[in-house]
């Protein structure tokens, strides 16, 4: 028996890359288990495997209580006084344990161990892959394609498998068991059926993982890979540069007659990929990044984060590319949203807040219009700025005195301070219903605000349209802010409508039950 136990545990450990301690462990728990179930009585059994020659000892156990303790199984525990009659050093809390005659490592046995081995087998595979993998997400791993399951496809990634998801597949890549591809490992997380490797081929960072791969000088570091924006199976754009004069970025990454470029593209379905020069001058990047259009002029916006890009009539529906593909990489890749229109268009634009700033300065500040036209001139378009912008600003515009700029930025003031005030007993007044107040995402200067407009309610909330709510111009309510809120409000008419046709097929069934009830009858 004790060579057939070595046997098992060299067996197992090669086969299943697990620690010979493991397996040893796991027979010890088995044997135990056939212990107990050997003897009568809910008896505690300990085994212990000599990890030289694989002979076993087998020992019964009690646990020791306090005297004033009640024992609950006399089979399994026992009072110190009692274990202190075999041994006098014995303490509460301690074992005390007895030799008994071993079972043998027979059919039942067998059968105890191989089911503990293979739990244990089980949990080993799980550290094993989470501590391999979880040290390699965020990478680009390799693997082939085992088999569908529901629209999703498992891959194998040496002996491992993972999920790559329908919305993380490729739109119209038809994949086939023993395809081998590339993905980006996303997340390695433990779900109730194990490790769980999750799998990407829409991910941005594949696209740059691929050109790390297919381009040496980007694998080295000599070219940097700034970002990457992509429409998955269509086209992508991806920034490079590089601080070696020697180097041009783009033509290494194109590679001969287009071989590295087309190497990836190939990877991905036939992804078209633009290569663009990174700049650290933003509007040189949008520049750019849009291109081949051409850009005529940039309006940067910093407060908002945006640039108005003016191009020619001619390249407009170019720039902004088929369903706006263009513009929308472009911005992704920069990290500014941009506004595409043309110089007409610019202009329009450039008059209409031109003429809002001018309506403002001469009602609010009580100016004549050769004032306002100064401050808009100067770049001036709110009372905010007019207030705090540092005094000498104003005092170098010409046109400007001293006794001119104290008066506009104390009338500013003034009004800021009338405006804030207001708003505030506004919003003391405001009653939000308790359900606006309590909803998700909401907070209570948000829903006061709401309040103060009429919208007092969910169901108020609810029946807005995102455009209205926007033009309310709530201070933290952008049309994103908006949209979410509105969809929040609305969630409770998606819960009705659902429990309203589980309760129509409910009366359904019911009515062909007894259509079938009475044609038996």
């Amino acid at each position: 028996m004790s060579n057939e136990i070595l046997t098992i545990v060299e067996t197992v450990s090669r086969e299943k890359s697990i620690a010979k301690e493991t397996i040893f462990e796991a027979l010890e728990a088995a044997l135990a288990t056939a212990t107990r179930k050997k003897h009568s009585g809910d008896i505690d059994a300990r085994v212990a495997i000599d990890r030289e020659t694989g002979e076993y000892e087998t020992f019964r156990v009690w646990a020791v209580l306090e005297d004033d303790e009640e024992i609950e199984s006399s089979d399994r525990q026992i009072h110190v006084s009692d274990a202190q009659r075999v041994d006098s050093n014995t303490q509460a809390g301690d074992q005390v344990e007895d030799p008994l005659d071993p079972v043998e490592f027979g059919r039942i046995a067998a059968q105890a161990a191989k089911q503990v081995i293979m739990q244990k087998v089980r949990e080993a595979e799980r550290v094993r892959i989470v501590g391999e993998f979880e040290e390699r997400k965020g990478e680009m791993v390799t693997g082939v394609v085992k088999r569908m399951e529901r629209g999703d496809v498992i891959v194998e990634i040496g002996t491992t498998e993972s999920l790559l998801t329908r919305s993380a597949m490729i739109p119209r890549e038809g994949l086939r068991p023993g395809d081998r591809i590339r993905a980006y490992l996303d997340d390695v997380r433990l779900s109730p059926r194990g490790p769980q490797l999750f799998l990407s081929r829409t991910a941005s960072n594949l696209l740059i993982e691929l050109f790390k791969l297919e381009v040496p000088e980007a694998g080295e570091g000599l070219i940097t890979i700034h970002n990457a924006a992509r429409d998955p199976g269509l086209r992508a754009k991806i920034a490079v540069s590089t601080s070696d004069p020697r180097i041009d970025p783009i033509g290494a990454c194109v590679g001969m007659r287009g071989s590295r470029v087309q190497s990836v593209s190939n990877e991905l379905g036939g992804e078209r990929v633009d290569i663009i020069q990174w700049s650290d001058d933003p509007a040189q990047f949008v520049i750019n990044a849009l291109a081949p259009a051409e850009v005529e002029s940039i309006m940067v916006d910093e407060e908002v984060n945006s640039m108005d890009v003016i191009v020619d009539e001619s390249q407009l529906s170019q720039a902004i590319g088929r369903g706006g593909q263009n513009v929308r990489l472009a911005s992704e890749l920069t990290g500014w949203e941009l506004n595409i229109m043309t110089e007409d268009t610019a202009n329009e634009k450039n008059a209409a807040e031109t003429e809002s700033a001018l309506e403002l300065f001469m009602k609010e500040l009580d100016v004549d219009e050769d004032v306002a036209t100064v401050l808009v001139q100067e770049g001036f378009e709110t009372l905010d700025e007019i207030a705090y912008v540092p005094k000498q600003e104003l005092e170098a515009i010409d046109e400007f005195d001293e006794d001119i700029v104290e008066a506009l930025r104390s009338r500013a003031r003034d009004l800021l301070l009338t405006k804030a005030i207001t708003m505030e007993e506004t919003l003391e007044k405001a009653e939000p219903a308790q359900d606006l107040l309590d909803m998700e995402g909401m907070d209570e200067t948000t829903a006061r605000l709401l309040a103060s407009k009429g919208i007092k309610t969910m169901e108020d909330l609810a029946e807005q349209a995102m455009d209205e709510l926007v033009e309310l111009e709530l201070e933290g309510i952008d049309e994103e802010r908006a949209s979410d809120l509105i969809m929040k409000a609305r969630a409770p008419w998606f819960a009705n409508s659902e429990a309203g046709e589980e309760n129509e097929a409910a009366v359904e069934v019911t009515e062909a039950t007894k259509a079938k009830v009475a044609g038996k009858e």
